[in-house]
Parts: C-alpha cells; sequence; structure tokens
C-alpha cells in the first residue's frame, strides 16, 4: 500500500530551523538524503522530493475552456507542504518508522497519509 510522508513547514519549524547551527543544518539536509537512500535500497521508495517556496506557485484554473493563471500559492497559511516522500510498504505500522527516520521528525512531525487507491473506478 502506499502512503504519502509530508514534511510541512510553519511557524514552529521555521522557529526550530533559526536555533540550529550551520552543522546541524547541513546534517539535517545529509539525513533527508541518507532517508530516501535507504528507502530505495529498501525498495519501499516511489519518489520524494523538496518543493520550491510557496511564493513561487503558479495557480492555475480554466474557465469557459481558456486556462487562466495567476501568481502565487493557492491559499496564504502559515504552513506549507516542503517536501514529500511516496512509499510502498506492506502497511501503516511500516510507514510511520519510515516517517520516523526524517529528521523533521525529531524537531517537528511530519504526517503519514494512505494514497486513495482508484484502480478500481469506472472511466
Amino acid at each position: 500500500m502506499k502512503y504519502l510522508i509530508l514534511i510541512q513547514s510553519n511557524p514552529q519549524s521555521l522557529a526550530v530551523w533559526e536555533t540550529l547551527t550551520d552543522q546541524q543544518r547541513t546534517d539535517f539536509g545529509v539525513g533527508h538524503l541518507r532517508l530516501t537512500e535507504e528507502m530505495r535500497e529498501a525498495g519501499v521508495l516511489v519518489v520524494s522530493e523538496g518543493l520550491g517556496d510557496p511564493a513561487l506557485a503558479t495557480q492555475v484554473s480554466v474557465r469557459d475552456g481558456r486556462t487562466i493563471t495567476s501568481d502565487g500559492p493557492y491559499a496564504e497559511v502559515k504552513e506549507h507542504l516542503a517536501g514529500f516522500y511516496l512509499i510502498d510498504v506492506a502497511d501503516l505500522d511500516e510507514a510511520v518508522a519510515w516517517a520516523a527516520k526524517a529528521p523533521d521528525a525529531a524537531y517537528t512531525r511530519v504526517e503519514v497519509r494512505p494514497i486513495l487507491d482508484m484502480s478500481t473506478w469506472e472511466q
């Protein structure tokens, strides 16, 4: 079953980030690289990526067949998605065990969410 491990950024995580030394910040980033490689070697990683600043986002909508774009995040919020790991594991317990290895879990928290299986939906 696939699970998404969500890495959020919020005022709490940013406040923690500000207290870290340069070495701790480097270790944090390297920790994500190591976790990605560990997941790949274990055969559970589907994909992982960090996400850019929400201020760089582009909103897209379609009205009357015309694509309309505008700058900025979808909503003004204090929290935003900063990155994710999509993994394919046996169950929630295994997904939680992988999430606990994310460097963020040691400072704030991460979210684990099952992927909705739409493979049986009719088209």
